[in-house]
This record gives C-alpha cells, structure tokens and sequence, in this order.
C-alpha cells in the first residue's frame, strides 16, 4: 500500500460513509472512516484464515475468559497490518494527527486487570504465532466502570464504551444460539433404555456473537474474538411480564463482574458465566460437525481453554451436549471432555477460589447441576479405591453445601498450570497439593508473558527508535534479541540515548497529569510507580506508609538530602470492597497535604490517576523509573504489569513473589532492589501463629508516628477510613505482614535513591532490564501452551506437514 493510495482510499471512503471532504470532517467521523478501510485491508485474509482452517482441518483452541481487556485497537492493527508508518505518514500530509483519531477510539472495557490484560496479550500473541486460535468471552455492554474521584473517594460510573459504536466488531446473527436457564429438568426414560432430559419452565436467552477479528504481526493470520450478547428471542416475549422482569435477563451481559454481596448479584454472576460458556461450546459443537469425524477423535480438533474459574462450567456443559444431543455414553463423554479441556489457575489466595452454593446452582442451572453431581459421586466412587477417604473428601466438588469450581476444572481437565514458577511450584505444595497427589502428571508451570509489540513498539517509540538504531529491528519480530542491548552496558552514548528516551516520556506523562488532575510534576523527579488492581495483598498500603515515612522525615529536616519523587498510582478498587476504597480515599487525602504543603517544596509528589485502564497504561509506563511489586510473598500468582515496566527500562521493588522471583534470575541480584521476607518465612509465621503486628508497633517509634497519623488528625478530611485502616494493621494483626516488611522496604526505598543518584549506573541498570525482557514474551508463552498443553502448530509448520 502507499501513501497516495491509502489517502485515496480514505477520502473516497469519506465521501461515501458522510458525503464531505476530508477538511470538513471531525476526528470522531475521520475515526470511523479509518478504521472501515483498516477492516478492508484485513478483511480478506480474516476469510482466507478461517477457510485454510476449516479445509486444512486443523486443530484450534478456544480460550474461554470472562475478561479481555484489549485497549485501543487501531494503532495495533496498523502495526500488526505492518502500514503504521505509511498511514502515519499519508494522514500528516492531509494534515491530520493520527494521535487526534486515536484519541476518540474508547478502550474495549471487558476487563479489570491482569487477567483481562493476559487473555489478550495471548490472542494477540496467538494470531502473531500463526496459531490457530480464538477467543471467547462477553460483550459487556458498560465493561467494568469508569473511576472519577470525589472527594477523595472513588465512584463508580458506568462505562459508555459502546454508545457510538464499535467499529471493530461483526455481528453474527447466523451464529446465534439458544442458552438455557431455570425451570425444572427431569430425565425421562426412552424405548432403548436410555434417559433423555425433559425440560419444564425453562427461560430460554438468545447469545448473539459480535466477532472482532485479531491480527497477527505481519503474517496474514486473523483469528477471531468471539463476545457474546444476550437478546430475548421473540418466542419467550410472553414470558415477560413487566420490563422489571425484561431487564433482569437483558441485564446479563450489563456489567463485568456485578455486585456478588447479595444474592441477586450472584444469580447474575453465575448465569453470565453459563451464558457465554454454553454459546461458545455449542458453537465450537457446530462447527465440529462441519469436519464429519466422529465426536470420540474430539480432542484432536478441538482444544478448549478454562482461564481461571469463570469458564469451568465448559465441562458439564460439554458433557451435557454430548450426552444429551449426541446419545454419548456417560463414560465416553467424561473422557472426551477431559482430554480436550485445560485450565490456568490464576490464584494462591483460597478465598479466591470460586464457588456456588449448591441451592443457587440448582435453581439457576438445574441440568448442569445434575452433571456436576453425577461427576462427583462417580470421582469419589473411583478413586475412594486407590486413595484414603479423607484426602477424597477433602478434593469432592461438591462439598458443605457448595460446589467447588476449581476442583471441577482440575479433575475434569488434563492440565492445571500456574503462571508463575513459584506459583506453579505453592499451587503442588500448599494450595492445590491435595491434587497434586491424586494427578501429578496434569501440573505444571507457564510462566505468564506480555505482548511487546504493544508494550514497546506501540507505547514506546521513543525507545523503540533508540533500540533500532542500537541493535537493528530484529528484536520487532523476535523479542529475544533484545538480549543484543547487552553488548551497550558499558556504551556511554547507548545510555544517554536512553535516558533521553526516557525523559520524552517523562515529560509526555508530566503534561498528561498536568493536564488532568492540575498537580505540576518535574520530569527530573523519580517517577515511581504502583499501577495494579487494588487489593489489601498487592499492599499498595505499604508504599504509602513509606510516603508518610518521607513526609514526616522532610517536615522534621526540610534540608534532607532526597532525589525528589512523584508516587503515581493507579488502581480500582471492587465497588463492594470497603476496605480497598478507604485506602483509596486515604492515598487521595495525602496526595492533598502533602503535595500542598510549602516546607516540602515539591520534594514529594502524590498522583492518583483516575480511571486506571490500557491506555492510560500505555502513557505511564513508558515514563516510569521505578517499577513497585510489593505484594506479601506467596499472594500474587504472576504479575504482568512488572513485565511491562521492565522491558521500558524501569528498576524493579520486588518482593521475592509471583513473576518478580523470574525477573530477579533474568537481570541478576544486583540489577533489581529485593526486600522483605520470603514465601518460607511467610509460611513459618502462618505455622507458627506468632506473628505479632502490635510488638513492631510498640517498638518502633518511626511507625507509630506513621500509623498513628491516620487517626490523630495529621491527615485531614478522613474519618472512618484511618481508623479502619488503623485497626486493620493492629487491632486485627496486619493480615499481609505490612509492618513486619516496612523496615526492609525503607531501606530498598533508601538504596532506590542511593542508586538514582548515580545516573550512569542507573541507566546501565536500565539497559540490563531492557535486554533481559525478551524472555517474558507471550509469543513464547502461548507457544509453549501450543507445545505442551493444547498441541496445535503454526498453519506454516501443520501446511507444510500436510504437504
């Protein structure tokens, strides 16, 4: 394509969607316009992949995941589609910013955080592997919310995303299928002696896919993200008798993640999690029947991925749909399902681990819950044979008036992995061990990647540029090259470029929260940084201890000797989580005194960004010195943000937890700042039960004139929230260890600004980092997935095979 060629074809486009010139239209109109041609351009290679995989009949997977949180998506298919540059180029000549269009595109809110942030990266990184692969999930109509601060504290909004459309889907009304849900379902006994389900009063939902197509980099590969939509199918209108009673089920694609406190919640809950598991079974079903094999060689066409619990639920519903519209025998069915289904476990917190109450399931789902009764009684019948009754007891999926959904996923799978080596390693020894000892052969350990041409190419060009005049492009296409920077580490004019990449971004972020929230920063200060979910273990409470530490030090001594510092957060909170909204609020009222106070004299700086989201990302981690992963050791399973700030050059606060454990391996001892106590010793104080939060308290004066300051009026404008916190920590034993890790972490706070201070060893530290990220690549990720869990090749490698 060139340049004449795409404006062309963009102003004729123009003409025909709005009937005006390309001076007349708005960025939103120039928006849609462009991103109609962008779908032509791949248009024809999304038919042919689809095609080539349907003749060559080959293997795909199906990642199932209540959460994909893909950002914007146009600069992406511009790179993928390999023209970011020439219609960069074609739009300045028409005197027009690709940025200003970019700008209107709203970020596709099906996400919250990592997981979201990870199931995408891997469709990305499927598509760019030459994978065959797709993506399977809901269509939130408002996403997750959008976070303002008022007062302080947080609101929740809803989050508009689809109100003027989104240009990238294909609605697939040919595709839609029946979800059944409710009423009464008895099996009924058939002239051959066979049971068949009858089902009474069932509410019967119609799920609508809207496809959006996933470009792989430069290899004319498009695989499909499939979300669907709930509608009320025009034969059960008279089922509903009041709109009340309409919105109820309307409303099941509504939200991400509704309000589970109350049992409504939960109701929706559990049936948006049947409603897209059921729509995309029978959809890989339907397709299956294209291949006219028989249903017992399933697995060698069809592999389906269970990302976390939410999808679990694909087992017996598999079961279901080969037992009951098949005439599968239960014993075929059962080992079918479990050879084509895998799951990733995302969490070492049991409380995280999802269930049912058994009265909810059997409500809501009287069907499933038959299938998941049967496969428990039938698993505690078989293997109460070869093991001792407490340990089946204790691994049923039914148990205590609850259905366990982690426990389906693992015995109803053939894989169960963690993502993180020391999460994979906790999951065999603690959290899952009891598995482990009934399946060892089914564990093991994928370490979680990020797609890097997003991280880097796309949210860094300022580095990228300096990475291509250093080391060539190669590292574009293969993130392993990076390790080439190595051979700079001593290359004075190699790390001044760096800095000064780095320092553009600064300055670019600087200008953003300048312009957002009105706090002046100075791109010359530390720019440290804690962007996550926020939850009590990710201990964003503990990186504001430290400030206060640092306030408190500034107002005794104003002449102290510190780097200046901006703390930047970012974080949402859950709506229903109390205790993560005080700190929030508690963040929030700091940043006001101490950012207006004068002896500081802007020696320190607190910025709560609002709304914390992939784009918003894309503008903070490019910019970021210090990257902040100070979760208690032995809570977070993996950690992607570390990834992403690591591979822009950012110097890694660590706990030894999740992915931080890899990264330290990867850049060595000396190029990250470890501090606090190890997953061991946190494991000998839960054996031990002596931990003791009041004892540090009492003697430490430095902490109780920082814990103290949350309820003696040193912050202002909060009320219950300092007391809450307060108790928290010692009323109620400083559940993550807080105080026990706050000295270390001051002195890992005390070394970051030693070292800073020492710029040519900070940009050397910089440079490690950089050239150590290429290990932590989705590409790789999902190509060992592809290897050792889902066996599917790249199109290229199964054509060529065929041939």
């Amino acid at each position: 394509m060139t340049v004449k060629g795409f404006q062309k074809e963009l102003k004729q486009r123009l003409r025909e969607k709005y009937a005006m010139d390309i001076k007349d239209a708005s960025p939103q109109e120039l928006f849609y316009v462009l991103g109609s041609v962008v779908k032509k351009y791949y248009s024809n290679a999304w038919t042919d992949t689809w095609k080539d995989y349907l003749t060559a009949e080959q293997k795909q997977v199906y990642y199932f995941s209540i959460e994909f949180l893909p950002g914007k998506m146009l600069k992406s298919n511009l790179l993928n589609l390999g023209i970011l540059d020439t219609v960069t180029k074609g739009l300045e000549e028409l005197s027009i910013d690709l940025n200003d269009l970019v700008a209107v595109e709203k970020d596709m809110a099906l996400g919250n955080g990592g997981l979201g942030r990870l199931a995408s990266c891997f469709m990305d990184s499927i598509a760019s592997c030459g994978l065959p692969g797709n993506g399977n999930g809901i269509r939130y109509d408002y996403g997750l919310f959008k976070q303002r601060f008022v007062d302080g504290y947080q609101v929740e909004l809803p989050d508009e995303w689809l109100r003027t459309g989104n240009i990238w889907e294909v609605r697939k009304d040919s595709k839609a299928v029946d979800v059944r849900f409710g009423g009464n379902v008895w099996m009924q006994e058939m002239a051959d002696g066979s049971l068949k389900p009858v089902y009474e009063d069932v509410r019967t939902l119609r799920a609508v896919p809207y496809d959006t197509a996933i470009l792989g980099y430069e290899n004319q590969i498009v695989n499909t993200l499939r979300l669907w939509s709930v509608e009320i199918p025009a034969s059960e209108e008279d089922k509903y008798r009041s709109i009340e009673d309409r919105r109820q089920f309307e409303d099941l694609t509504a939200v991400l993640y509704p309000d589970d406190s109350n049992e409504r919640g939960r109701l929706v809950r559990l049936a948006q999690e049947y409603f897209f598991v059921s729509a995309g079974v029978q959809s890989i079903m339907r397709y299956f029947k294209k291949l006219n094999k028989p249903l017992t060689l399933l697995n060698e066409y069809i592999a389906i991925h269970i990302n976390d619990t939410h999808p679990a639920l694909c087992i017996p519903e598999m079961m279901r749909i080969l037992m009951d519209e098949y005439d599968m025998s239960w014993e075929k069915a059962v080992s079918v399902t479990t050879k084509v289904m895998s799951y990733t476990n995302h969490t070492i917190m049991a409380e995280a681990l999802e269930k049912w109450s058994v009265e909810l399931m059997k409500t809501t789902l009287p069907r499933m819950y038959q299938i998941i009764e049967e496969l428990d009684r039938r698993f505690v019948e078989e293997y109460s044979r070869f093991h001792d009754d407490e340990l089946i007891q204790r691994t049923r999926i039914i148990q205590n008036g609850q259905v366990h959904m982690a426990h389906l996923s693992i015995i109803y799978s053939h894989s169960t992995n963690g993502v993180a080596k020391l999460h994979s390693d906790l999951l065999k020894e603690v959290v899952l061990h009891d598995f482990y000892v009934l399946f060892p052969e089914r564990f093991n350990n994928k370490t979680n990647g990020i797609a890097q041409r997003r991280w880097s190419q796309l949210a860094n060009p300022a580095l990228s540029t300096v990475l291509d005049e250093t080391i060539g492009t190669s590292w574009r296409k293969d993130s392993d090259d990076l390790k080439l920077l190595k051979n700079y580490a001593d290359d004075a004019s190699v790390l001044q470029k760096l800095a000064d990449a780095k320092l553009v971004n600064k300055k670019a972020l600087a200008r953003y929260i300048k312009d957002t929230t009105g706090i002046e920063v100075s791109a010359n200060a530390i720019f440290d940084v804690q962007i996550k979910r926020l939850h009590a273990y990710k201990r964003q409470l503990l990186n504001l201890l430290h400030i206060l530490k640092l306030y408190f030090d500034l107002k005794e001594d104003p002449q102290k000797a510190i780097n200046p510092r901006v703390f930047i957060f970012g974080a949402k909170a859950a709506p229903s989580y109390t205790y993560a909204k005080s700190i929030i609020k508690v963040i929030n009222e700091c940043a006001n005194l101490i950012n207006n106070d004068p002896d500081i004299d802007g020696k320190l700086k607190i910025v709560f960004l609002e709304n914390y989201n992939v784009t918003l990302a894309e503008h903070i981690i490019p910019a970021a010195d210090v990257s902040e992963q100070i979760s208690l050791a032995s809570k977070e399973a993996s950690g992607t943000s570390n990834m992403k700030l690591m591979l822009n050059g950012s110097i890694t606060v660590a706990t030894l937890d999740g992915a931080n454990v890899e990264i330290r391996d990867a850049v060595g001892d000396e190029n990250i700042v470890i501090f606090g106590l190890t997953e061991e010793e946190v494991y000998a104080y839960y054996e031990n039960n002596d931990y003791s939060a009041l004892k540090i308290y009492e003697d430490s004066p430095i902490l109780q004139r920082v814990l103290n300051a949350f309820i003696d009026g040193s912050i202002p404008n909060i009320h219950f929230e300092g007391q809450e916190i307060y108790d928290s920590l010692l009323k109620y034993n400083d559940e993550y260890f807080l105080l026990r890790d706050f000295q270390s972490y001051v002195e890992a706070q005390e070394k970051i600004d030693c070292l800073y201070s020492d710029k040519t060893r900070w940009q050397e530290m910089s440079l490690i980092n950089i050239a150590n990220a290429g290990r932590f690549s989705s590409d790789d990720t999902v190509m060992r997935y592809a290897d050792d869990i889902w066996q599917i090749e790249p199109v290229a490698t199964f054509t060529k095979k065929k041939r």
